[in-house]
């Protein structure tokens, strides 16, 4: 779907984006612990600045109705019943002590074009009266009975004030200042914000101790997941005795549920090797009984035949299909005994161990392969010195033979053959390269599989049983070895790497 907007297409839709991207939460990529931990903490942090921030306001608020009380009782002690100040009586008042006015209210009284302050207490500790801008301030302000906050500047800071005019006409303003209310504040939002860090510090550790308390059977069963993911499950016995503790099963928990699950799983994976096992076992064997036993019948055929073919009264027609048998024979012996090779190292059976030359062993297996394919260029590229392993002399020789036979049946004539070989530090590494078609690229991840047989466009021969890059793999394996095959058209090379102790 896309919509159209003004002549340009708009995608729409939930694949909108680049490639449908999928958008990745907060926490994508995080441990289960970190995001536990970080959770929790955030959450606290939140709760406490809120805390923090709401007793703030409140106590301001407190503060501040409080002041204003006292700013309205101190404008009573300033005035007198007739809404006088104290210093305009004749003489003073029988409760003159107790409308004295406080030692930190402000008190500006104005008759006409006459204005009289009191001094007030500085922020810095000191003493001074108002200043001409801020009597302005004050009488600009727009006072009433109500209190009303003016700033009075840096030094004398906001003031709580009230602004009354008496009988006689005089404008009187008192107030009482701020700071000590904004310092109780500033105080308690330090304190706050210690006890909110350090409580910040404290649910951090404690959170993350519990949590991965918490988790620890997890990891367990995780650790337990991490062993079976190593094993080689793939072939061969496998002793499948990983399983998660007893004590981090208990279904009645989220971490029990998940372990007994895995248990069950590796219950019946057990089960299901243990039958593949089995079965594998009983297909080796019946391949190599099955191989032994054709050899003698073959053996026999082959032998018949050469007899008879020693006859020379023979009809042309009975000595071409004498020497169809013979062929068929041939190729079916070897055939049995690839077969038979394969079944061997399937099971397990050891090699000889001895020093074996790799570098006399390529070169008598080129020089073969140089008489059977003569329309082939064949190359070598060895080292001055001789290269060796410890290894089956034999088993090792059909490795080349095979892979030099290889190259030759699947590349046209003209095709040139390099066989080359080096020590790399610990290991013996042979190279053979030809400048052939190539394989195709679908065909790669199979060449190594039993009766795999290549594309037409390699293949000039049908005669190939498929088994011979088995057989290659096979052993080089058994002899802790690699095998890799690269190709590309003009270009196929296949690497052994042998261990040389």
């Amino acid at each position: 779907m896309s919509s159209r907007l003004s002549g340009v297409v708009v995608p729409s839709g939930p694949a909108a984006g680049p490639a449908g991207a999928r958008r990745r939460g907060p926490f994508s990529g995080w441990t289960l612990r970190r995001t536990l931990v970080v959770s929790i903490v955030a959450l606290f942090a939140l709760v406490t600045l809120a805390s923090g921030l709401a007793m703030s306001a409140l106590l301001e608020r407190s503060l501040v109705a409080e002041l204003d009380s006292r700013v309205a009782s101190t404008a009573t002690r300033v005035l007198g019943p007739e809404g006088r100040r104290d210093d305009d009586r004749r003489g003073p008042p029988a409760d003159a002590g107790q409308r004295r006015p406080l030692a930190d209210m402000l008190v500006v009284v104005v008759r006409g074009s006459t204005v009289q302050t009191n001094t007030v207490a500085t922020r810095n500790g000191g003493s001074r009266s108002l200043s001409i801008p801020q009597v302005q301030a004050l009488l600009q302000a727009g006072l009433t009975s109500r209190p009303t906050t003016v700033d009075l500047g840096e030094d004398l800071g906001r003031y709580r004030v009230v602004g009354v005019t008496t009988p006689d006409g005089a404008r009187v303003v008192t107030g009482l200042p701020m700071h000590p209310l904004e310092d109780s504040v500033r105080q308690m939002r330090l304190i706050t914000a210690g006890l909110g860090l350090l409580g910040f510090l404290l649910v951090g550790i404690g959170t993350a101790l519990l949590v991965g308390r918490a988790l620890r059977p997890l990891d367990r069963v995780a650790a337990t997941a991490t062993r079976v993911a190593t094993l080689p499950l793939s072939s061969g016995e496998v002793d499948l005795a990983e399983r998660v503790p007893s004590r981090d099963t208990d279904r009645r928990t989220e971490v029990g549920q998940v372990g007994a699950a895995l248990n069950d799983l590796l219950d019946h994976v057990d089960v299901s090797l243990r039958h593949r096992q089995e079965s594998e076992t009983q297909l080796r064997r019946f391949v190599a009984d099955a191989s032994h036993e054709l050899r003698t019948p073959l053996a026999s055929i082959r032998g018949y035949t050469e007899l008879s073919l020693r006859d020379g009264q023979l009809p042309g027609d009975v000595r071409t299909s004498l020497e169809r048998v013979e062929s068929e024979s041939a190729r079916m012996a070897t055939l049995v005994e690839d077969l038979l090779l394969l079944a061997r190292l399937d099971a397990g059976r050891d090699l000889a161990r001895e020093p074996v030359d790799l570098t006399r062993l390529l070169l008598e297996a080129t020089s073969d392969a140089r008489i059977v394919g003569p329309d082939h260029r064949w190359r070598l590229d060895l080292p001055e010195e001789a290269v060796e392993v410890v290894g089956d002399q034999a088993r090792l020789t059909q490795v080349l033979v095979n892979v030099l036979a290889n190259a030759r049946l699947h590349t046209p004539p003209g095709t040139t053959v390099t066989g080359a070989l080096r020590a790399e530090g610990g290991e013996a590494v042979v190279t053979i390269c030809d400048d052939g078609p190539g394989i195709d690229p679908a065909l790669l991840p199979t060449v190594f599989q039993r009766f795999s047989r290549g594309d037409a466009a390699r293949a000039r021969t049908q005669w190939s049983t498929g088994l011979g890059l088995s057989i290659v793999q096979a052993v080089v394996t058994a002899h802790r070895g690699t095998v890799d095959l690269e190709s590309r058209p003009g270009r196929t090379c296949l690497t052994l790497r042998l261990p040389r102790a």
